[in-house]
């Protein structure tokens, strides 16, 4: 059989990925503990990459204050994905060849499906602190859970509920329009649980319409969206093509409450779109800064001296919780081997976190609450806070 210039590219390719690494089960039990940071530093979402990576190395200097992890030190091994999953898939690579005992990052879930298969096949664990569809850490093929991949953060069918009960029960609208990203399956994810939520609760779905990743002129589409006459529009997506859409919304004379999710909450929001558009606008998210629990006001307190006073966003906090978690698991396990990790971290219960006290259920998600925030003349205010039914 005759074998070409591809398929030979192809083996060598598979060849060298084999071979960067197999995991580090039997890592040394002495040293530094390496923890593979894959996060967007650049790209599309770089906000929310580098919000994640603060929280992430404030939890770091933290435990290495308090004199480590089992007598150890932990040493944060960075790597850019660019916002990109096939750069999510070389940056796990290359962690991992470098001596990460375990991964966190990346924040979306398109980047994080392309780190998924890495971790699994090398039997490494990595926790996400932000990607909420439900097929991060469970196989949408087999429905099987994968035994290495965990969450810091809630889903999105609970996301998507959390802001289907507040547009019936709090702002007491019947019809919405939902303006969603088709090229994101978070944003087609939010989509469908908010839908559904609405539509049991007895309100209407008047027109739903879609826009693309890095699409910039949205005032067709929502005129069109205009003209159904909806009492609140639901725009699940991310904070760059949102704040167009908020702003270019409210120049067409929209006044309604706009709605989204976690995707919102990034300082850059308020920029591209501007304070007073933000106006009127409520987005499902983690955790508020301004909630009074003790654990929050800690890390709020933490990180302002850290970085310069700058109120930490739900991707900070969650980048935290995710450090938190993995020293958690490291110290319940007295190892860093991964087998035994992966099952300190399936075990998580109870741990008070910055964004909550969390335990992981059967598919490796944190069972906690939610909170709705209000963008109040550019600044988030709490709203409510809803608990899992």
């Amino acid at each position: 059989m005759k074998v070409g210039k591809a398929s030979i590219l192809a083996a060598a390719l598979v060849l060298a990925i084999g071979t960067t690494g197999c995991g580090n089960k039997k890592a040394s039990d002495s040293g530094d503990i390496l923890i593979g940071a894959n996060f967007e530093m650049t790209g599309g979402v770089a906000s929310f990459g580098n919000s994640s990576l603060n929280g992430v190395k404030l939890a770091v200097k933290q435990i290495n204050d308090d004199g480590g992890v089992l007598g150890r030190k932990l040493k944060v091994l960075e790597a850019d994905n660019a916002s990109k999953a096939d750069e999510a898939t070389r940056a796990a690579q290359k962690l991992i060849a470098d001596g990460a005992i375990a991964l966190v990052g990346p924040v979306t879930t398109g980047n994080t499906m392309g780190a998924v298969p890495v971790a699994q096949e090398k039997k490494i664990p990595m926790i996400t602190p932000t990607a909420t569809a439900v097929k991060v850490t469970v196989d949408e093929r087999t429905s099987k859970v994968y035994d290495y991949i965990f969450r810091a953060c809630f889903i999105d069918p609970f996301q998507g509920q959390v802001m289907g009960d507040f547009a019936l029960n709090e702002l007491k609208v019947k019809n919405v329009a939902i303006y969603v990203n088709s090229s994101s399956d978070y944003s087609k994810g939010l989509q469908k649980f908010f839908k559904e939520t609405f539509e049991k609760g007895g309100g209407k779905i008047v027109a739903e319409e879609s826009f693309q990743e890095k699409d910039t002129d949205f005032k067709a589409v929502l005129t069109l969206l205009k003209s159904k006459n909806p009492e609140a529009i639901y725009i699940p997506g991310y904070y760059e093509e949102v704040g167009k859409i908020v702003k270019q919304a409210r120049e067409l004379g929209i006044t309604v409450p706009l709605l989204g999710g976690d995707g919102w909450d990034s300082p850059k929001i308020v920029e591209i779109a501007g304070k007073d558009a933000l106006n009127n606008t409520f987005f499902s998210n983690h955790y508020a800064p301004d909630d009074t629990s003790k654990e929050i006001q800690d890390f709020v307190s933490a990180y302002k001296k850290e970085y310069s006073d700058q109120t930490p966003d739900a991707l900070a906090a969650l980048g935290y919780d995710s450090v938190k978690l993995l020293a958690d698991a490291i110290t319940r396990a007295g190892s860093t081997d991964s087998g035994k990790l992966k099952d300190a971290l399936a075990a998580t219960k109870d741990l008070k976190l910055a964004t909550g006290t969390v335990t992981l259920n059967d598919t490796h998600d944190p069972v906690k609450s939610a909170v709705v925030l209000e963008f109040v003349d550019g600044v988030q205010k709490f709203k409510a806070k809803i608990d899992p039914k």
